[in-house]
């Protein structure tokens, strides 16, 4: 009785919180996450990197961009939350078979690269997030090259 109390004090206090389009289970949502983390990892989160986030995720996942916005902000609190890689990496590897952690590591990629600079914390991750993904360094390094030779040096847009 009193946690049904506290609960409806809760909720007249500080509103009803929005239930969340994309639940713990849900893949998109660990890699939105694990993207998030690639993107702030150096300290910097540039309008490039944020624009290339949100162009990743709503291409590969297929959303309209206010779901693609609400991925990202429920990625956001997620990854603010987060203690390690592993947090992350689990569900992916239990969701997507090769071909799909493949392209995981490949979107890390593009959101490093959108703002045209690898700092050392942003190859370790990869590294890291690879290796927990099952993805053999000679994966991982073609696929660094793939994206890097895929964008024109002087291009910013996502």
């Amino acid at each position: 009785m009193f946690a049904a109390f506290k609960q409806l004090l809760t909720e007249i206090t500080e509103g009803e919180k929005p239930a969340a389009r994309f639940d713990d289970n849900d893949y998109r949502l660990s890699a939105a996450a694990l993207l998030v983390h690639t993107a702030t990892i150096d300290g910097s989160f540039s309008d490039a990197q944020r624009d290339r986030l949100h162009a990743t995720l709503k291409k590969n996942f297929a959303l309209d961009d206010a779901t693609t916005d609400e991925l990202v902000e429920e990625a956001t609190e997620v990854e603010r939350d987060a203690v390690d890689l592993y947090h992350f990496t689990r569900l992916l590897n239990r969701s997507l078979d090769e071909d799909g952690r493949r392209r995981i590591v490949e979107m890390m990629w593009e959101v490093i690269y959108a703002d045209g600079r690898v700092s050392e914390f942003e190859d370790n991750l990869v590294w890291r997030a690879a290796d927990l993904l099952g993805i053999s360094r000679q994966t991982r390094i073609g696929l660094r090259h793939k994206v890097a030779h895929s964008r024109d040096p002087s291009d910013n847009t996502p």
